[in-house]
């Protein structure tokens, strides 16, 4: 397949708002795929690579490169150019990677380069959804949505199940079927605006902690045991005490879901930094393991003995769980019978936080696990933070917001009067907004090169934030997690802007 096609589609997608339009596109395009290209045409679409991060910065991207006149691009040979630049290092790297780019971008058209920087740069975020992208598969293949759903769900991939379908009719769905061994892709939760809007979506449900740590999902047959990522990465040889804790309970093969968190020597949960940093150490794991223990939490049960436990409403699926795992490695949970019982849930979620951990997951009690999709029955509660931070600079965009300014570099008032920067957000953030924010920071201009504006820090920002982590990259020591823009406050001036120090004053778990 060529790439203009791809860049074609991406761009028709981004305009249209109508969900039958998108589906219709992509089911075009599909029929057009052949299935050696699904690897690579599934996540162009979405808006990414398949070999992750390049480490490309904008010294190499922002040179600028004649286009090519007519198309002549495939799909493939793009990702194997791409393939060989993220191998570049060493000495004389920084030529080698200018030299790669330069030729793939002499080689694309005026579209194909704007596509290509996108992707690069991680700003294709006008991409196919995942639930779209199966509309269009099922469309184009003559398949039953609801199979195609079933087997992206069960195969934890929906580029295995368009391989596989292109390849081999709908009859290959067949294939795909909940194996211990092998990952699905989680349930996930919609946010709710408090646990009183939660309680009344769903009537009697089941109010549960909500912990900062990593989902994860553990296989076990018999001695066999594996833990999986949210994102189906094999984790198993970094957590050997989670390993054991499988080996120990009594079934000898399921599938749990839960999260592994650890916690201090209080039995606080520690800061979400410190559980993913020692989730994602490969190096010594025997040490690690030593000096931050992870603790597994289960909240479900997909499978059990030979059963597979995807269908059963939630409270059977729980009671299986609880056959198998002691109350000390279940999540806490509070059942409601309905709106009457919203002040006991907001109890719950009272003691839940000063427990130290984040919000709850109200759940229906009569729900299936809707694997990989961000289901209506499960509603995530969790207070919200806010600052107001000063903007510091901007990024051009691109793919949709080519033209417009975009990321955000953010900053708090430091001791001395300066903005020491928190991070940057291009989330949050309306067309209305884009146009008035690059007119907006056009006038406060002190530099432009190519890539970023800095701008005279006069313009404060209300940015909502999921938590802090510690980082190096900050002058302050720390950054934002999930920051988000929820809007401007002309109304405010930037000394009036949230400080650091009070900023590391609400969270004392980053200075553990």
């Amino acid at each position: 397949m060529l790439l203009t096609r791809l860049a074609e589609v991406s761009r028709e997608v981004a305009a249209t708002a109508a969900r039958s339009r998108k589906t219709a596109l992509l089911a075009e395009l599909f029929r057009e795929t052949a299935p050696d290209d699904v690897p690579i045409v599934i996540p162009y679409l979405a808006g990414r690579l398949p070999q992750g991060r390049l480490g490309v910065g904008w010294k190499v991207l922002g040179r600028p490169v004649a286009a090519a006149a007519e198309p002549s691009l495939t799909v493939r040979e793009v990702d194997a150019r791409l393939t060989g630049l993220g191998k570049v290092s060493g000495p004389g790297s920084q030529a080698e990677r200018g030299r790669i780019v330069g030729e793939l971008m002499g080689a694309a058209t005026a579209e194909e380069q704007c596509f290509l920087l996108g992707l690069i740069t991680g700003e294709v975020r006008q991409g196919a959804l995942d639930a779209v992208a199966v509309e269009g598969l099922a469309q184009a293949t003559d398949a039953d949505p609801a199979d195609v759903r079933r087997a992206v769900m069960l195969a934890g991939s929906l580029q295995a199940v368009a391989e596989a379908l292109l390849a081999d009719g709908p009859p290959a769905l067949a294939r795909f079927r909940l194996t211990v061994g092998r990952p699905v892709l989680p349930m996930l939760a919609q946010t709710a605006s408090s646990v009183a809007e939660a309680v009344a979506k769903l009537g009697a449900c089941v109010v549960e902690e909500k912990l900062d740590g990593i989902r994860v999902q553990v296989h076990r047959d018999g001695d066999m045991v594996r833990i999986f990522t949210r994102t189906l990465d094999d984790i198993t040889d970094r957590l050997p005490e989670v390993t054991s804790v499988a080996r120990e309970l009594t079934g000898d093969r399921f599938i749990l879901d839960g999260e592994v968190i650890s916690f201090d020597a209080a039995g606080r949960p520690r800061s979400f930094q410190e559980t993913a940093g020692r989730v994602g150490s490969r190096v010594d794991v025997a040490k690690a393991a030593e000096e931050v223990p992870v603790s597994p939490v289960f909240f479900d049960a997909l499978s059990v003995g030979d059963h597979d436990l995807l269908d059963l409403p939630f409270a059977e699926r729980h009671a299986e769980l609880a056959r198998l795992v002691p109350e000390p490695m279940r999540v806490r949970r509070a059942l409601v019978s309905g709106p009457a019982d919203t002040p006991a849930a907001e109890e719950f979620l009272a003691a839940t936080l000063e427990r130290g951990h984040e919000g709850v997951v109200v759940k229906a009690l009569d729900a299936p696990y809707s694997a990989g999709r961000r289901g209506a029955s499960w509603l995530k509660v969790k207070p919200v933070h806010t600052l107001d931070l000063v903007v510091l600079a901007a990024e051009w965009g691109h793919g949709r917001r080519t033209g417009k300014l975009s990321n955000l570099h953010l900053g708090a008032l430091a001791p001395d009067g300066t903005f020491a920067m928190l991070g940057k957000t291009f989330k949050g953030m309306t067309d209305a907004m884009l146009e008035w924010q690059t007119a907006r920071l056009k006038e406060l201009e002190v530099s432009d090169d190519g890539w970023v504006v800095t701008v005279r820090p006069e313009l404060v920002v209300e940015i909502a934030y999921d938590g802090l982590q510690r980082s190096t990259r900050y002058p302050a020591g720390v950054t934002l997690r999930f920051a988000r823009v929820v809007r401007y406050r002309e109304d405010k001036r930037p000394e009036e802007a949230d400080t650091v120090e009070s900023l590391l004053a609400a969270h004392p778990e980053v200075r553990r």
